[in-house]
């Protein structure tokens, strides 16, 4: 198959900017993947919608603020870094990105706010660097005063205070993601009330979730790895579901990742002829054009399905990508 496969027109003016006041209020469009009907409905239906039996399955990772700003400590010039994940035998030593990557090689010190300091020990492609950090005290809680809220880069505005809540699930309990699961941002505590069974996991999205798919053939992409868990607990209402109601594609891919015997990272590459051990139904956001993540949702419902909802979701004037309206595929 070809990237290009998994393309789409939108307009720029279909790419939300802020969130509702009301995340319930959002539209949802309902595709029936055996017909291809559609339906117009607000997200406040979802609970509606559910069958008896069903488990609700949502990813109740917590965004932190990963993107900072250093400078060299021979120069002025500011320096992006997105912190993408700790490594988990040294608590001191993250993987990140930087901008600009060309002009930070290794062994170059980076000077935060707050006296914060962090080496360049290891360097990868496209602004991929592994940076040491001198200081002992708990970087996480550094990063909460002086990092700011990792927006994906099709949001054309500096970050706010409000974004910390509102780019956040209201169920999100375990730091450790760049970015938000982003179909679980339309549930507020009166929905989750409303659902008799919900199971949370945990999977802590990493940057492949906004990275470019930079081959031509769809097979020849690979996925980075991201940290998941599913407690005993969890794992045992999902088994004795009669459907699993995956929210979000992260919730899917940790779901059938486990399914076929993985455990702790998933590396798990979903497209066009995947086939579905666990996942009845799929709650989901609109996905950008040639992404990994339309193409799960494309293996989940058909190409073709999915394209044709997504012409009617542009036609309709659907609000896309993060902060933007959903689509629940039954």
């Amino acid at each position: 198959m070809l990237v290009s496969d998994f393309d789409y027109t939108l307009p720029e003016e279909l790419i939300a900017q802020h969130p509702l006041a009301d995340r319930a209020a959002a539209r949802m469009l309902v595709l029936d993947r055996a017909s291809g009907s559609i339906q117009d409905r607000i997200f406040r239906d979802f609970p509606d919608l559910l069958k008896p039996g069903d488990c609700v399955v949502v990813n109740n990772t917590r965004v932190f603020p990963a993107r900072l700003f250093a400078r060299r400590r021979s120069g002025p010039a500011a320096i992006e870094v997105l912190l993408t994940r700790r490594q988990p035998d040294d608590p001191a030593v993250w993987e990140a990105l930087v901008k600009p990557g060309r002009k930070i090689p290794t062994g170059t010190t980076l000077c935060f706010d707050e006296g914060l300091q962090a080496q360049v020990i290891a360097r990868g492609d496209f602004g991929a660097r592994t940076l040491r950090f001198s200081s002992n005290a708990d970087l996480m809680a550094a990063f909460e005063r002086i990092g700011h809220v990792p927006l994906p880069p099709y949001i054309h505005r500096p970050d706010r205070a409000a974004d910390r809540d509102d780019y956040q699930t209201v169920y999100a309990r375990l730091s450790g993601s760049v970015a938000a699961p982003t179909a679980g941002l339309h549930f507020t505590p009166e929905i989750l009330a409303l659902i008799p069974n919900l199971a949370q996991i945990t999977l802590h999205v990493g940057p492949g979730t906004f990275q470019p798919v930079r081959s031509e053939r769809v097979e020849d992409h690979r996925m980075h790895s991201e940290y998941y868990e599913i407690l005993p607990e969890a794992a045992a209402r999902i088994r004795e579901a009669s459907r699993v109601v995956a929210v979000g594609t992260t919730t899917v891919r940790a779901l059938e990742h486990s399914a076929r015997g993985g455990s702790g990272e998933a590396d798990l590459f979903i497209h066009p002829g995947f086939e579905f051990r666990v996942v009845g139904t799929l709650l989901t956001n609109f996905h950008l054009p040639r992404s990994t993540l339309l193409m799960l949702v494309a293996a989940f419902a058909g190409r073709e399905r999915v394209l044709e909802a997504y012409r009617h979701a542009v036609a309709e004037r659907y609000r896309f990508y993060s902060y933007g309206d959903c689509m629940l595929i039954v």
